[in-house]
This record gives C-alpha cells, structure tokens and sequence, in this order.
C-alpha cells in the first residue's frame, strides 16, 4: 500500500511539475455541467425560500447556501471560460417578495424548504463523488474535491438545524433478524 507521502507527491506533482495540461475528458465536462446547472437551477430553490419564510435561522441558512451557490458557479463559470466550454442556459432569477404575502397552500412550510434544501444538496455531494472518482486532471480532481468539502460543511450546519427543529426526515430503524436486542 502506498505511504501518504507518496500520495502526496503524486498527488502535487501534476500541479508542480510545468507539463502542459491535456484536454478535459467527456466525463470531467459532463459532470461540471451538470453540477453547474445544479447550482444555477438550484439558486430559484433558495430565492423561492427567502421569499417565502420568515424564520430567522432558515434566512440565515438559506442565505449561506445561496451566497456558496453562487461562488461555485463563478468558479466553474471562469474555468470554462479558460477551458473553452459552453455554458448552460439558466433561469432567470425570482424577484423578491413578501413572504407573509404568499398564500399558505401555495408556498412550502420551513420543514419542507428545509428538506428541500437537504435533498438538492445531497445530489450535489453524490454527484460531486462520482466525478472526482472519474476526473483525471488533477486540478479538475481538485475543484472537485473542494466544492464537495465545502458544501458537506454546509450540510452538516443544515442537518444540526433540521434536527433541533424536528425537522429531519429519518428512514425507519433497521433491526435484522436475529440481532442482538
């Protein structure tokens, strides 16, 4: 098994080492296209929820979550600018609104924008995981890498607020059969 100074060096030495890079593959494209219309979609889900809630702590996580939203997109944004790819079409954005406006059966309760949220995020983070598994070039490897911490920080901040609010949709318990009780 290899030493973890040895991964590292391997790991550093794409970055270091002056040779010219090789063209993204098919699979590092898709994958930071779709992850890129992921998070521009993704930016109605937050508006949707900033101007329907009026509960401080959901603005709050909310807000953070559009705010790394829209720093990940410029940072995939300038690297297909620099890579020569084309964007995704994007929705435009919501217009701000007054949540206590928004009829009950129309807009989502703060347990469901919560979920919501969670859900989308989830997809992201697995998503995220599959493409550094495929990617090749080392420093796609590692945007990919470094949007994945970033937005699992962010989820476990989300998870600690559903919990504490109840709001946490949690599967039935498993116990096999034959288990200990």
């Amino acid at each position: 098994m290899t030493n973890l100074l040895e991964a590292i060096k391997d790991y550093l030495a794409p970055l270091v080492d002056g040779e010219p890079k090789k063209p993204l593959h098919v699979g590092e494209v898709n994958n930071l296209w779709l992850l890129l219309t992921l998070l521009e979609e993704g930016l109605a889900v937050y508006q949707l929820g900033l101007n329907t809630t009026t509960d401080k702590q959901l603005i709050h996580a909310l807000t953070n979550g559009q705010e790394e939203s829209i720093k990940t997109i410029e940072q995939i944004r300038n690297f297909f600018i620099k890579e020569g790819v084309s964007m995704p079409p994007i929705s435009e954005p919501k217009p701000k609104s007054n949540p206590n406006s928004v009829p009950l059966g129309v807009k989502y309760t703060d347990s469901e924008l919560a979920n919501l949220i969670s859900a989308k995020l989830a997809a992201e983070i697995t998503l995220l995981g599959q493409a550094l598994a495929m990617s090749i070039r080392t420093d796609v490897g590692q945007t990919f890498f470094q949007i994945q911490f970033e937005m699992i920080k962010y989820g476990t901040s989300l998870k600690k607020m559903m919990q504490d609010r109840g709001w946490l949709k949690t599967p039935p318990y498993y116990y096999p059969p034959g288990g200990p009780e």
